[in-house]
C-alpha cells in the first residue's frame, strides 16, 4: 500500500496540471474542471491499473479526464441543460489563440490542445483519443483552418 500511495503521489505532483488544463478546455465551468480533475485522481488512487511508463500513465489520465468531461456534457443535458458539444468558450474578451481553441468543436479542440500544447504526435493522440493517426491529422488540419477563420476575423489582406 505504501508503494502505491507513492506512486499515486508522484503522478499526482507530475500530472495534476495537465490534467487540470485538458479539464477546463473541455468541461462547461472552472468549477467542473476542478470536479473532474479531483475524480480523475479518485479513479487513479482506487484503481488497481497498471501504467508500462509515465507517458503510458499520462495517456490514460487524459483519456479519463475527457471521458468523464464527455459525461458531464452528457448528464447535463438528460437533465433539461442547455449544453451542446459545441460550447463555445466563456467570454473573456481577450481574444487569445488559447480561448479559440476552446472554441472548437470537440475532436479538433482536443487534438489541437494535445498536438500544440502538450506535445503529442498524430499517432499517440489517436491512442488517447480512439482514433486513427490519419483521422487526427484530419482533426488537426480542419481545426487550424478554423482557426484561421476565427483569428482573422474576416478581414480580408490585399
Amino acid at each position: 500500500m505504501v508503494v502505491q500511495n507513492r506512486a499515486f503521489q508522484r503522478a499526482f505532483e507530475l500530472y495534476t496540471d495537465t490534467v487540470y488544463r485538458v479539464a477546463v478546455h473541455n468541461a462547461p465551468t472552472r468549477a467542473d474542471a476542478e470536479d473532474v480533475t479531483q475524480e480523475v485522481f479518485e479513479k487513479l488512487l482506487t484503481g488497481r491499473r497498471e501504467f508500462a511508463d509515465d507517458e503510458h500513465l499520462k495517456a490514460w489520465l487524459i483519456r479519463v479526464t475527457i471521458n468523464l468531461c464527455k459525461n458531464l456534457r452528457r448528464d447535463s443535458r438528460c437533465d433539461g441543460g442547455a449544453l451542446t458539444d459545441d460550447l463555445p468558450a466563456p467570454e473573456r474578451g481577450d481574444g487569445s489563440v488559447l480561448e479559440a481553441v476552446r472554441a472548437l468543436p470537440p475532436k479538433y479542440r482536443n487534438a489541437i490542445y494535445l498536438h500544440y500544447y502538450e506535445g503529442y504526435t498524430a499517432a499517440e493522440i489517436g491512442e488517447i483519443l480512439g482514433a486513427g493517426q490519419n483521422t487526427v491529422l484530419s482533426w488537426l488540419s480542419r481545426g487550424r483552418e478554423t482557426l484561421k477563420k476565427q483569428m482573422i476575423g474576416g478581414f480580408e489582406c490585399d
